[in-house]
């Protein structure tokens, strides 16, 4: 872990990823940061009910339980709106 929290945490930020997420399934963490003023990243906010929405990608969220269990496509799809 010390290589994605470290190295390339600084090796993303140094080259203008905008955003970086940090899964660790082990310990059912997840972090997620975005590219803030001076070129650093800062962490992002978890939304009350578990929901992350990205930065870079408009539309584009989850619900961070999502990553530890499995939920069935189509309840993610209508979470979604897509059906």
């Amino acid at each position: 872990m010390t290589r994605d929290r470290v190295e390339k945490h600084r090796e993303y930020e140094e080259g203008g990823v905008r955003e970086y997420w940090l899964i660790d399934p082990g310990a059912r963490q997840a972090e997620f940061f975005g590219m803030g003023t001076g070129g650093r990243y800062r962490l992002l906010a978890v939304e009350g009910d578990g929901a992350f929405r990205s930065v870079v990608l408009p539309g584009l969220w989850l619900r961070t339980d999502w990553l530890w269990r499995r939920p069935p496509l189509m309840d993610v799809l209508k979470a979604w709106g897509l059906v």
